[in-house]
């Protein structure tokens, strides 16, 4: 069974650092030529919006304005594991965050659960 399954995520104070993983299974990233992984979040309330992206071409990355300079997406092929780094934490990072990947040559697209995310003092 594909699975993403993402985990790190919890209790925060503002400023604080958290990195979350994005474990995925029943496909190897080292075994698709072309794929796209990425971390959404969505606060309540609120829609769901993109926070970073890895293109397996290159590594090109994208990031939302909001996280420029905080955040880091990566990945460990090896490990078939993405990440997310997240640093200088704030209030509005307070989300649950979702995994997602997308193999082109499959035509095939996958969600994580998501791991709440709380950025309080």
């Amino acid at each position: 069974q594909v699975q993403l399954v993402e985990s790190g995520g919890g209790l925060v104070q503002p400023g604080g650092d958290l990195r979350l993983s994005c474990k995925a299974s029943g496909f190897m990233f080292s075994r698709i030529p072309r794929y796209l992984v990425s971390w959404y979040r969505q606060a309540p309330g609120k829609e769901r919006e993109l926070v970073a992206s890895m293109h397996s071409t290159r590594g090109t990355t994208n990031y939302a304005d909001s996280v420029k300079d905080r955040f880091t997406i990566s990945r460990d092929i090896r490990q078939n594991t993405v990440y997310l780094q997240m640093n200088s934490l704030k209030p509005e990072d307070t989300a649950v965050y979702y995994c997602y990947a997308k193999l082109f040559d499959h035509d095939m697209t996958y969600w994580g659960k998501g791991t709440l995310v709380t950025v309080s003092s």
